[in-house]
């Protein structure tokens, strides 16, 4: 996609999103990776409502160049990038379900989710729960890094983790795909949390089913 493409798919997307449910107020952010810097819409922006031409341009090294003052996850945003050269898209909202359920995990460690359905094993994957941090702390962008890097190094690429009483990130190679993943993990929590947090998970001969079927990385 052009730039130009990139800004009208961000607003498509955000008031998807909005109007939808999975953003409210001011929370959440979109960012797109450019051939020389990044796209990322405003800091304090309702995602509902954002302009084009008003969404921040940063250059390489993370410097503001054009736009509205760039969102405080720009940091986060690019650690996601360097880790993962397959992301052109990072998306992050405060969506309900799963910050109730990281508030019910008390504690952050492993994942936020066992396999509960195949279509989260397929599209979603393993999602790590990274330990509270305020918003905007430099210290979670490097935390995230090391679990993607560490994932990608067992064999088992991610494309969420889930900030502890925040919301989710997710990326994917174009923003399209990148709700999609956000779609799926929203509505898992929400299941799970209906169920009690009681459901079974797939087991092991069903999962490796997915595998051999439809290429999932569980």
């Amino acid at each position: 996609m052009t730039e130009t493409e990139l800004r009208a798919e961000i607003v498509r997307i955000g008031r998807s999103l909005f109007e939808r449910g999975y953003v409210h107020a001011t929370a959440g952010n979109i960012s797109c990776r450019l051939d020389d810097g990044f796209l990322i819409t405003p800091t304090d922006a309702c995602l509902g409502f954002l302009e084009a031409d008003r969404i921040a341009r940063v250059d390489a090294s993370g410097a503001w160049t054009g736009g509205d003052k760039p969102s405080k996850t720009l940091a986060l945003h690019r650690h996601i990038y360097a880790a993962d050269d397959s992301a052109s898209c990072v998306i992050h909202t405060h969506s309900t379900h799963l910050v109730a359920l990281s508030l019910r995990r008390g504690h952050a460690h492993g994942d936020l989710l066992p396999p509960i359905t195949p279509y989260f094993a397929m599209k979603v994957g393993h999602v790590p729960l990274i330990a509270y941090h305020r918003p905007g702390d430099p210290a979670v962008g490097t935390l995230v890094e090391q679990e993607i890097r560490r994932a990608s190094s067992a064999g088992i690429p991610i494309r969420a983790v889930m900030l502890d009483r925040l919301g989710p990130n997710v990326w994917a190679g174009t923003p399209a795909s990148a709700m999609a993943i956000l779609e799926e993990l929203e509505e898992t929590a929400k299941v799970w949390l209906l169920s009690g947090q009681n459901a079974a998970a797939l087991t092991e001969m069903q999962i490796e089913e997915l595998r051999t079927t439809f290429g999932a990385s569980w």
